[in-house]
């Protein structure tokens, strides 16, 4: 039989064993893998969208002959900025001046026939007293009366109508602005039984930037307004700006002045439409542009560097070292980009400590050591080597 000594002495020696064991492991056991962490932080942010829409004159005008005639000369130069009442376009005004002077002729008989008449009435209204005149008589002069009167305002009014076409003749600008290629060259009879377009005036200044967005998007906005997630500016607050074809920022910022409140049913969009400065005339009508529209604020929204979000099949998600040392991933609603960030508007919480930089060694469940984050500086340009002089 064993005796309690030995029993004792193996017991111990297994400990110790097991201690050796199990110092020697924890001696082989890897320490945990930095990582250069970023705090997230909330901010009050803008809250823009990148948009596409066309331009539109802010005024457009069909410049139409209003009588008809054939005709002469075009004064104005194609192309050119011209003013409001402005002379444009000239028609033979011979058959105009004639219907005035026939018009005036009429004017003048109707005139000598009322003063008869009147003279004739007088008279026998002087008389009718004495029964020198008979009732009927009386009556037919100052019938013949009201009826010569009535001629002669009849008689003013074709002479006016006669001067108004003759002032046609001259055809001017209805509104300032660009006047576009002439419609009709000269020798043309125009304003034959229609009004006879000649050329278009638009406004360009400022123009008109209209495009749509979603009416699901406008119904998620309102709604996290409402949560106080994001504040929207207000009437006459919502500024655009617009990127020219290069690329470079349009130096002038336009504004929203019109949102329709209803949804197109063909598209499911709704109407918007933004005023924009244009005093250089840089920017056409009818082009299309990018713009970045300014909606208002983002409440509690976090900037995340972009190597710091990762996707999968899930969506965005970023790896946080949580409080015991743990990483845990973090699913995100991202919203955009914003100067290089990631633009998180949810899944975040204030203090998480984002892994920016070392995530290739480490996996959600694991210990990490977190180290503020460093971004990578930039590197200095090589400098070419000098030729050796000989």
């Amino acid at each position: 039989m064993t005796s309690p000594l030995r029993i004792l002495a193996l017991a111990g020696a297994m400990t110790l064993g097991l201690a050796a064991c199990r110092n020697q492991q924890e001696q082989q056991a890897p320490p945990p893998p930095e990582v250069g962490v970023i705090e997230a932080k909330p901010q009050t942010l803008p809250l823009q969208r990148e948009l596409v829409g066309r331009l539109s004159p802010f005024r457009s005008a069909d410049v139409r002959a209003r009588v008809s005639g054939v005709l002469l000369k075009r004064v104005y130069e194609e192309g050119s900025s011209v003013k409001e009442g402005q002379a444009l376009f000239q028609i033979d005004p011979a058959p105009l001046r004639a219907s005035l002077a026939s018009a005036e002729a009429a004017l003048a008989s109707a005139r000598a026939t009322h003063a008869n008449a009147k003279a004739t009435a007088e008279r026998a209204r002087t008389l009718a007293p004495q029964n020198y005149v008979s009732r009927s008589d009386l009556d037919n002069a100052e019938a013949a009366e009201r009826s010569s009167a009535a001629a002669v305002q009849q008689a003013q009014a074709a002479v006016t109508s006669a001067r108004i076409n003759l002032g046609y003749a001259n055809v001017t600008a209805p509104i300032a602005g660009l006047a576009g290629k002439q419609q009709v060259t000269e020798g043309a009879l125009v304003g034959q039984n229609e009004a006879t377009l000649l050329t278009t005036i638009d406004q360009i200044d400022p123009l008109y930037v209209n495009f749509s967005m979603t009416a699901d998007e406008l119904s998620g906005l309102r709604a996290a307004q409402d949560k106080g997630a994001v504040a929207l500016a207000g009437d006459g607050k919502t500024t655009v700006q617009v990127n020219l074809p290069d690329g470079t920022p349009y130096a002038h910022e336009g504004t929203l002045d019109f949102s329709a409140t209803t949804v197109d049913p063909a598209t499911g969009a709704v109407s918007l439409r933004a005023q924009l400065p244009n005093p250089e005339h840089i920017l056409l009508p009818g082009s299309f542009v990018s713009f970045k529209a300014n909606l208002g604020q983002r409440n509690n929204a976090f900037l995340v560097p972009q190597q710091a979000v990762q996707r999968d099949a899930q969506g965005g998600y970023a790896l946080v070292v949580g409080k015991d040392g743990n990483v845990v991933r973090k699913d995100l609603v991202l919203d955009g980009q914003q100067g290089g960030n990631w633009l998180v508007s949810a899944g975040l919480e204030a203090g998480d400590q984002v892994i920016a930089s070392g995530l290739q060694k480490v996996k959600p469940g694991e210990p990490a050591k977190p180290m503020p984050w460093q971004p990578a500086a930039a590197k200095p340009a090589a400098v070419p080597a000098q030729p050796q002089q000989d």
